[in-house]
């Protein structure tokens, strides 16, 4: 049977705009980094994306570099798109990025106009689409001019090929500033921020990412808001068979120190005494802020999605509670960041 969507897709999630922009996206954005590869069966994939649609997930956020390998990600997305969610596309909120390495080559990786545009076509090739609606800068190229990267960015929208354009991992605000003031005088708004930002994870608010965010009316679509499964009660007695940890270049079992375990229970503690899952929690946590547009999510399970997107539905955080949050969510715990 052909798939329909739900009727009541539009009945679940808050919207918010992606800055001063009239792009309204839901609180949740669903991500395709690491389980959309080839190693997961295109069923799995397939149920997943379809389930979180049903829920009111419209906005997909993909790259070139997802898998693995890279590339697949994209083109798995694509045949649900080709197959199942086609006939909606102009409901959909499809992303992607270039500029972090795919290969060995030099166009394989950077700022470049070269690399960026090429890998946009490769892309809408990839997913089967003749457009995006926003395509990201993907990290900050030392080698290359901004100029020249914000020219990039801008010819994709003059081109058609993208609605809006953003960046990510700008985690010094001069720069995600000065890309967003080169932007606008090339006529291109920035729309979007993709930044990483979760309770053990504080870059953005050390650094006053956010402020300078909502200053130049850029919306913040914040990744790994569960800090690779840390804030979540995966690991609050070990590491379990088939974890994360155990095969990802992200998170290692050396990072699931005793001191990371007592700060995630003393967390899972609030948590339980709340009614809900540290999971949730920590959702909350991040969509607490005004100037965070969406938090970013992914799942293994359909089980896992509805669960995490339950968490605006519960009892707004206490400053009480957020107190609590602070001494035990300390900044870099478990996360090899700076």
């Amino acid at each position: 049977m052909s798939y329909q969507p739900s009727d009541d897709r539009y009945e679940h999630l808050n919207w918010r705009h992606a800055g001063t922009t009239g792009l309204a996206l839901p609180e949740f954005a669903f991500g395709l980094w690491q389980k959309f590869g080839d190693r997961t069966p295109f069923e799995t994939q397939r149920e997943i994306v379809l389930a979180a649609f049903d829920a009111g997930v419209v906005h997909f956020d993909n790259a070139n570099r997802y898998g693995p390998p890279h590339r697949s990600a994209e083109k798995n997305f694509g045949r649900i798109l080709r197959e199942d969610l086609g006939a909606w596309r102009e409901e959909l909120v499809l992303t992607t990025k270039a500029g972090n390495p795919i290969g060995p080559s030099p166009y394989h990786r950077g700022g470049s106009r070269k690399n960026l545009l090429q890998s946009l076509d490769h892309s809408l090739r990839d997913l089967g689409t003749d457009y995006v609606d926003v395509f990201y800068f993907h990290h900050p190229d030392p080698k290359t001019p901004l100029e020249e990267t914000v020219g990039a960015l801008a010819a994709a929208v003059r081109s058609g090929k993208a609605l809006y354009v953003g960046i990510s991992n700008f985690y010094r605000p001069d720069e995600a500033h000065r890309a967003a003031e080169l932007l606008r005088e090339a006529g291109v708004p920035l729309a979007l921020h993709q930044s990483r930002y979760s309770i053990f994870d504080r870059r953005l608010e050390i650094d006053d990412v956010l402020g300078q965010s909502a200053e130049d009316g850029v919306g913040l679509v914040t990744y790994s808001p569960l800090a690779q499964g840390l804030l979540t009660d995966k690991y609050l007695d070990g590491v379990p068979d088939g974890a994360r940890a155990l095969d990802s270049d992200f998170l290692s079992t050396d990072d699931i120190t005793e001191q990371y375990r007592e700060r995630a229970r003393a967390l899972n503690d609030l948590a339980r005494q709340r009614g809900q899952s540290l999971a949730q929690l920590a959702l909350q946590w991040v969509l607490r802020r005004p100037e965070v547009t969406s938090a970013l999510i992914g799942a293994s399970s359909v089980a896992q999605l509805r669960h995490n997107l339950q968490a605006p539905s519960l009892a707004p955080l206490t400053d009480e509670e957020l107190a609590i949050i602070d001494t035990h969510g300390v900044h870099g715990t478990g996360l090899r960041i700076a």
